[in-house]
């Protein structure tokens, strides 16, 4: 560090992305990317003269990309903000309804971003702690009166809340946001979109990276009520208003207009998954009933952080948790067909040796 750091710098704790080596050729199943292209729309749509106006600065409003947002999910341009990812959109929503008298809470295993934002904006957090089992039970949070943020399906477990359950804290407490993080909720689980209707104290929030192939072009969303959406974009003007650029959001509304495309690419990430936990748990593993793009896994006979060594040596990523009560699993993306079996057949030969 500089000396020139701040204290508040100094203070953070900041999100550590899965690797991204570029030391050999690996089958890369440690960061939750789909295994498919975009949809052919997404190429289709990039044109030349597209490029050609890279030189303007594109539309603030994001106003082609909010509102085939809203059509997808039936609601209105008002009900959608659009930014450079889902991280940026949860950055907006930190900002927005946590600080001074707002607390946030959010689950003891979780996905660590919550952490380095609730850092970054130097809030004291509500850590709550996952089940014995490792599930999340919303009545846990039924006294907590700040704003509640929820991974459905939650990261890196995989494990989905029924929407029911999430109605249940909503109902609860009228005056209390509850924000929904559905990065992998298209993968097999509810969606808490369609309580929009009912809710304004509800804020779910999305991204195009797993299910519409565009890791790459960093477009995440948040849907909620119009008056939570201006809050959000208040933040965002404050921040950086062209955060979107003009390709990715011409990308990312070609994406969800494109729903068979979506939903043939969805489809088979379930039947795969379907697959590879049979696979594993054939070889003896304990694997954790997912509704996401990955599954969470252990095996009884070889620790975690052995397991993750060993594949990455030979040429396979995964991901391994230091962290306690989850050292024992890895988190494994759901890939190709073909490079599930792969995997399977490298963890086969690997607990042969061990």
């Amino acid at each position: 560090m500089s000396r020139f750091l701040s204290q508040e710098a100094a203070c953070l704790a900041p999100y550590t992305p899965g690797e991204q080596p570029q030391d050999q050729q690996y089958i890369k199943l440690n960061t939750n990317e789909s295994p498919f292209p975009p949809s052919p729309k997404v190429l289709k749509t990039i044109s030349r003269a597209e490029l050609m106006k890279l030189d303007l600065y594109p539309d603030p409003t994001c106003g082609p990309l909010r509102r085939a947002i809203a059509d997808y999910y039936g609601l209105r341009p008002e009900n959608v903000l659009a930014g450079n990812g889902s991280d940026e959109v949860l950055a907006f929503a930190f900002r927005a309804f946590c600080g001074k008298g707002k607390g946030v809470a959010y689950a003891d295993i979780t996905y660590g971003f919550y952490r380095s934002q609730a850092a970054f904006f130097g809030l004291e957090p509500a850590i709550v702690p996952l089940r014995e089992d490792l599930t999340l039970d919303v009545g846990d949070y039924m006294e907590f009166s700040g704003t509640i943020v929820l991974a459905n399906p939650n990261a890196p477990t995989g494990i989905a809340l029924p929407r029911t359950d999430i109605q249940r804290l909503l109902d609860a407490d009228p005056d209390r946001l509850v924000i929904v993080d559905e990065a992998y909720v298209d993968f097999g689980a509810e969606s808490c979109a369609p309580l929009l209707f009912r809710y304004d104290n509800l804020l779910v929030v999305q991204t195009m990276s797993k299910s519409r192939s565009l890791a790459g072009g960093r477009l995440g969303f948040a849907l909620g009520s119009p008056s939570l959406i201006e809050d959000m974009e208040r933040v965002r003007y404050s921040f950086n208003p062209y955060d979107v650029d003009r390709l990715a959001m011409m990308a990312g509304a070609a994406a969800m207009e494109d729903r068979s495309y979506f939903d043939a690419c969805c489809a088979s990430i379930r039947q795969t998954r379907a697959w590879t936990v049979g696979a594993l748990e054939a070889l003896g593993f304990t694997v954790l009933p997912s509704q996401a793009n990955f599954i969470f896994a252990k095996s009884g006979q070889i620790p975690g952080g052995e397991l993750y060594r060993l594949l990455k040596e030979n040429g396979i990523l995964v991901r391994w948790f230091d962290q306690e009560r989850i050292r024992d699993y890895v988190r494994i993306t759901i890939g190709s067909m073909e490079q599930m079996e792969a995997l399977v057949d490298q963890v086969d030969q690997i607990l042969q040796a061990w």
